[in-house]
């Protein structure tokens, strides 16, 4: 019966997910493409910074080499690869790029490994720019559409589903959705596994764990690498949410967004990271939807000195992460596990039906008085 439950309250959430492209427009669609692929990348440096402790700030790399590896093989000039085989190669181009890092991220570790990460941001940035052939430099190129098995995620054909029209929004929804649940289960998969396990116990303690058995160079190397995965598939979401990739998304400020992600989740959660990553990108959207409607935020383009809601959104997560860390170290995951267990408190336990014929029966516990010797 416990197992139905769980299953039925799984399967409510996806159902409703599957069915909100029925009912939102263009707008919502996009904020919920960008989410997801926000929480597909913060999934990953949950998994490094979270449960592994090693602290990175070259996030924002791999997302750009996860993007422009899928346009470059996908594109042209390129080699013009079918779309969906160019995904795959760019996440493993990803976990490559990763694996190239590894040896450092093996033995260094802490702000010195922040350092060193976010030396990959600034080179990446410099990358981005100056080879023109391959990432289209300062203006960037355009995201070949997915295709697979002759269905394509794009504004192509005239598709009608149920009476609703299916644009790109509502295509890549459906693999926004499918992308994140292939996160979401191999994620937890690898928490609730032995390599979870020696994660958690070489951030806890490297000497103890060592004398456990782990071995703590090769599996810093291996959360890097599969933290640059993620990050690469969440780059290929990404770049076909936008339709359009340049240098300049891929910056030091993306990196410290998805640092924010994880920290207002909660570290080491899946659930957290997910929680985190759709309030740091869905709240800088809103805030620009109806800036005019906000008090002492201004209309973007406005010029007139006020505050945007870009900055305005930037001030209110770091307000956030600070709130988070003074009441609630644990993230947002942690505060609502202690509202659950608290509500489970006040609830009144469940009794027993009484039968009125049977006599009553004397507790267990019920201690025999000693007779004093006279």
């Amino acid at each position: 019966m416990s197992d139905l439950l769980k299953r039925g309250r799984l399967l409510i959430p996806v159902l409703l997910l599957c069915a909100l492209p029925f009912y939102l427009d263009a707008f919502w669609l996009r904020i919920g493409l960008f989410s997801m692929a926000a929480a597909i990348g913060a999934v990953g440096l949950g998994l490094l910074s979270g449960t592994a402790g090693q602290l990175s700030l070259g996030h924002a790399f791999f997302l750009a080499v996860g993007a422009y590896g899928y346009v470059w093989l996908a594109g042209e000039p390129g080699p013009g690869l079918p779309p969906a085989v160019a995904l795959v190669l760019a996440v493993l181009l990803a976990g490559a790029a990763g694996g190239l890092f590894s040896p450092v991220a093996g033995r260094v570790k802490g702000i010195y490994l922040g350092v060193a990460t976010l030396a990959l941001v600034f080179l990446g940035h410099h990358v981005l720019l100056t080879a023109d052939s391959v990432t289209g430099g300062f203006n960037g190129r355009s995201v070949p559409p997915l295709e697979a098995g002759g269905f394509a995620f794009d504004q192509g054909d005239d598709l009608t589903v149920l009476g609703v029209p299916f644009g790109a929004e509502e295509r890549l929804w459906y693999l926004g959705l499918a992308l994140f649940a292939l996160t979401w289960f191999t994620a937890r998969g690898l928490l609730r596994g032995r390599p979870g396990r020696a994660l958690i116990a070489l951030r806890d303690s490297e000497t103890a764990a060592s004398v456990m058995g782990v071995h703590v160079a090769r599996y810093r190397s291996a959360a890097f690498v599969v933290s640059s995965m993620y990050a690469g598939l969440a780059g290929v979401l990404l770049a076909l949410a936008f339709r359009r990739v340049v240098p300049d998304y891929f910056s030091l400020a993306l990196s410290v967004d998805y640092l924010a992600m994880i920290v207002i989740g909660g570290l080491g959660s899946v659930a957290g990271a997910t929680a985190g990553a759709v309030f740091v990108t869905a709240l800088p959207l809103l805030m620009t939807r109806y800036a005019d409607q906000l008090p002492l935020v201004a209309a973007p383009g406005s010029g007139d000195g006020s505050l945007g809601p870009t900055e305005a959104a930037r001030y209110l997560y770091g307000a956030a992460i600070v709130v988070i860390l003074l009441f609630a170290p644990d993230g947002l995951t942690g505060l609502a596990r202690r509202v659950r267990a608290r509500l489970a408190r006040r609830r009144p336990p469940a009794s027993a039906p009484s039968d009125p014929g049977a006599a009553p029966r004397t507790p267990a516990t019920t201690v025999r008085a000693k007779e004093h010797t006279p």
